[in-house]
């Protein structure tokens, strides 16, 4: 294997362009995007996808669930693909990078080899994961969701958006439906670029974050059941009051999560108040518990100490309470030897780093069930994400493709 240079990098200003570009199609309102999965704006801006893939020289592969495939040929016809890439859809007040640095990020990287002729054993695959973002079709990540097996094609195609259109009739509609078989292709390894959603690395000054781990997921329903009363001619001692019952249970969320401190968090961002009237006391509420952590044992033992403590409470106040869990999936652990490439690429090109833990679900967290997977993170402005204020620097895009970049070729194996 060639060695690759510390000097190697991408052509920082032409990804830029490429962002910029990209942003123009299905904009927001306040500065971000409104691009939603197969809407007119996402075909669009997968056309512009494939018209810069051909040009550099890719063929383009598209299966049953609109996932797209860009592939640079390798010297070895027979290996496995390295693949790279994220999602081009957004969130309907979402910003310009999530998804779209690792899809562009990918396509910069086969340019980038294209310009200095590198060539290498595996051939590498730009990927467009269909509808990562779940926000008009729910569950999120759900095409690569059915690649990896987590889900049956048809019943993908049966969700619906609030119009009551199904996902499968949408993306017939927007001409992006392939004929080619979901979840057929052969992976040597998959890796995923994208910005942080969060704020740890901008606050410690690190331009790469090298991701171990995806955290797991639990979420919760819970349901208590008290006594709709008049808000005014109650006596304090008399109510049932359904929503006093569920901020101490809230409480109690905060104070399971901080007992697992620094990893773990909760919190309920789902909440329905029955009848939600200004003078009636509430009678019901209904409320998603969100827990998350790296650790599985510490999910199963937040969620046991929320319905020990909930209950407790609904028991003290004289009220019925129903739980159902009705999402969550379980830790990702990421390959050892496509983390190391990702940390190893940091180090040569000189890049401050450290360790991640991704606290997003992302397309990698289902592609690891199917193949070795790594994620590479760079910073965003305060941590702000899935908000049209969105914001990364052209200097951390660029290190982020960089290390992507090396990280590839060290798994593809350059050939001289």
């Amino acid at each position: 294997m060639a060695a690759i240079a510390e000097n190697l990098k991408i052509n920082s200003e032409r990804l830029w362009d490429s962002l910029m570009e990209m942003a123009k199609i299905g904009p927001g309102v306040a500065g971000g995007n409104n691009r939603q999965t197969v809407t007119d704006e996402d075909s669009e801006g997968r056309h512009l996808f494939q018209k810069w893939c051909e040009s550099a020289g890719c063929s383009m592969g598209l299966d049953q669930m609109g996932n797209m495939f860009a592939r640079r040929e390798g010297a070895d016809p027979d290996a496995f693909p390295v693949y790279v890439g994220s999602h081009l859809d957004t969130q309907p007040t979402g910003g310009k990078y999530d998804g779209v640095l690792g899809v562009l990020g990918g396509l910069e990287l086969l340019r980038t080899m294209n310009d200095l002729d590198i060539k290498t054993k595996h051939p590498i695959v730009v990927t467009n994961w269909t509808n990562e973002e779940g926000t008009r079709y729910a569950p999120a990540m759900l095409s690569s969701g059915v690649f990896a097996g987590l889900h049956t094609q048809d019943w993908a195609y049966n969700r619906l958006d609030s119009e009551g259109k199904t996902f499968g009739d949408e993306l017939v509609r927007i001409g992006w439906r392939g004929e080619e078989t979901v979840g057929a292709r052969k992976m040597h390894a998959f890796f995923e670029l994208h910005i942080e959603q969060g704020p740890i690395l901008e606050a410690k000054k690190k331009q790469i974050g090298v991701v171990t781990h995806g955290q797991g997921l639990s979420w919760t329903e819970v349901t208590i059941i008290g006594k709709d009363a008049h808000t005014g001619s109650t006596p304090m001692p008399m109510r049932k009051n359904a929503g006093l019952a569920m901020a101490h249970i809230l409480a109690k969320v905060d104070e399971i999560a901080m007992s697992h401190a620094p990893h773990a968090v909760g919190a309920a961002g789902h909440i329905n108040v029955y009848p939600n009237s200004r003078n009636v006391i509430p009678g019901k509420v209904v409320f998603t518990v969100d827990f998350r952590s790296p650790e599985l044992a510490v999910i199963t033992d937040m969620e046991a100490r929320l319905r020990v403590d909930a209950q407790s409470i609904c028991d003290e106040m004289g009220m019925e309470v129903l739980f159902e869990k009705v999402g969550g999936f379980d830790p990702v652990a990421f390959d050892e030897t496509c983390v190391g490439a990702v940390r190893s690429a940091a180090v040569r090109l000189g890049y401050s780093h450290m360790d991640l833990i991704s606290g997003a679900g992302h397309d990698a967290c289902w592609i690891n069930r199917v193949a070795p997977t790594a994620m590479i993170m760079c910073p965003c402005v305060d941590g702000l994400s899935h908000n049209e204020s969105e914001e990364i620097s052209r200097e951390w895009a660029a290190a982020g493709t960089d290390v992507l970049l090396h990280a590839v070729l060290e798994t593809a194996i350059i050939t001289t």
